[in-house]
């Protein structure tokens, strides 16, 4: 790596699956806020659904997630009651859309028994009209699904299948307490394929304890063996300051920033060297993929569940600690779920924060979006489209002579582009149209790789 990128490595800075970042959600949006949001919709205005799940049979230690262990399927049989009545509620609100996207994430959604899988979507559709060509997404843990789960997924109209992976490596499993065969996830591939969900994903890993380029490089090479549609590569972010059970990890056995950074380049050769298309900051597809292909049209979106062909303006959140957009704003539930339930229970929403967009968060937004996407913008362009002066930016282009001057950023005029060889520090780029972001904010973070 050319040495005056080394500088960059160790900054901590944020993903952008969302601008403003949660950082900046107060309580200054609430219930009322969110409640006044989903009235104004218009009534034909496609939306996306995303349920998430908080609860997993063990913690892995890595895990970032709002989830919690369930020891007994109680709690789980009460969230589903809790689910169920949500979407009624929002349903009333708002009225039945369209839904264009369906993604159950979590925590591990498929800790709910097959018949209450069922009762929620069949909630979901009472409440919002799933279109024909929908994509209906599930988070899977290969390591606890049974084939009664995989024929429920297919009777409930699942089309995408996400196997957590992370590494096949024994070592860095016992590390992280995740022990996953190979033959398990196969396994699980070969089910949900033989029940007709053929679209499969794989998340990986890098920056976990006793990984090496070597090992890493080693479990993509299996993981290739899985066939998957596309993979995501994850950076592992360390913050036991946030996620306490971060603290059993053995941080002297956690890779430092060279290392990383030269296992997430390892990596990523292996998949394009297979035929994968890089998607972005973190994922790759295969290049006749519907994500690879909006990529190459410029239609590529990026989200709180990640990169995403969904073109929806709205997205709404279910269960705890959930996010959702809408064009007013952001807006999260409680992460709680004593304060989820007492608030659902009692017919009110449980929304506890967000952020209310004003124009200029709106611009940012596009700006950083379109870096994150695609790697490049006309910032002259995006102006216009929003009634902007064209020198709105000029300071921010002035900041970006160093990011140049180290190779990170070509810049035409008005036009910024992140080379293919910078493309893991383009969120350091992002970073310069960040109105928000400061010093003391950036041990929230992760790595910038």
């Amino acid at each position: 790596m050319q040495s005056n990128l080394l500088k960059y490595l160790d900054r901590r800075i944020p993903r952008y699956t969302s601008y403003p970042t949660a950082v900046q959600f107060g309580s200054a949006v609430d219930a009322g806020s969110y409640e006044r949001w989903l009235a104004a919709l218009p009534p034909d205005e496609p939306v996306s659904v995303y349920l998430h799940v908080p609860f997993c049979a063990e913690l892995c230690l890595y895990c970032g997630c709002h989830t919690t262990v369930a020891r007994r399927y109680a709690p789980i049989a009460a969230y589903v009651d809790l689910l169920e009545r949500e979407l009624a509620l929002i349903g009333r609100i708002a009225g039945r859309h369209k839904a264009i996207q369906v993604h159950w994430g979590g925590g591990t959604p498929t800790m709910l028994e097959p018949g209450d899988f069922m009762r929620v979507m069949a909630a979901v559709r009472a409440n919002f009209i799933i279109t024909p060509q929908a994509e209906v997404a599930i988070e899977i843990d290969p390591r606890t699904l049974t084939r009664e789960h995989v024929a429920a997924l297919a009777a409930g109209g699942i089309t995408r299948a996400s196997l957590g992976v992370q590494d096949f490596d024994v070592r860095v499993q016992q590390a992280v307490r995740r022990m996953q065969s190979f033959d398990q996830t196969a396994r699980v591939a070969d089910w949900l394929r033989q029940a007709g969900i053929a679209s499969i994903n794989l998340d990986l890993m890098y920056g976990l304890p006793y990984q090496t380029v070597e090992s890493v490089t080693t479990t993509v090479q299996r993981a290739l063996a899985l066939d998957a549609d596309r993979i995501a590569l994850f950076g592992y972010a360390h913050v036991p300051w946030i996620k306490r059970h971060q603290r059993l990890i053995p941080e002297q056995a956690l890779p430092g920033s060279s290392e990383r950074f030269a296992q997430s380049r390892a990596a990523a050769e292996v998949l394009i060297g297979a035929g994968y298309r890089p998607i972005g900051l973190d994922h790759f597809a295969r290049s006749d993929d519907l994500l690879a292909r909006r990529q190459r049209e410029g239609r590529l979106r990026r989200n709180f569940q990640g990169y995403t062909t969904d073109e929806s303006p709205v997205l709404l959140g279910f269960g705890t600690s959930a996010i959702g957009a809408l064009p007013d704003g952001y807006v999260q539930n409680a992460a709680s779920t004593v304060a989820y339930r007492d608030a659902i229970a009692a017919g009110r929403l449980a929304t506890v924060r967000g952020c209310a967009l004003t124009a200029e968060d709106r611009l940012r937004r596009d700006v950083i979006q379109r870096l994150m996407c695609d790697l490049r913008v006309d910032l002259a362009e995006l102006c216009v489209a929003h009634d902007t002066h064209a020198d709105h930016f000029a300071t921010q282009l002035a900041q970006l002579d160093d990011l140049v001057n180290d190779g990170i950023v070509e810049r035409s005029g008005s036009q910024i582009n992140v080379p293919e060889h910078a493309r893991p520090f383009v969120r350091v780029v992002c970073t310069i149209f960040d109105a928000y972001m400061s010093s003391n904010q950036e041990m929230r973070f992760s790595r910038a790789s």
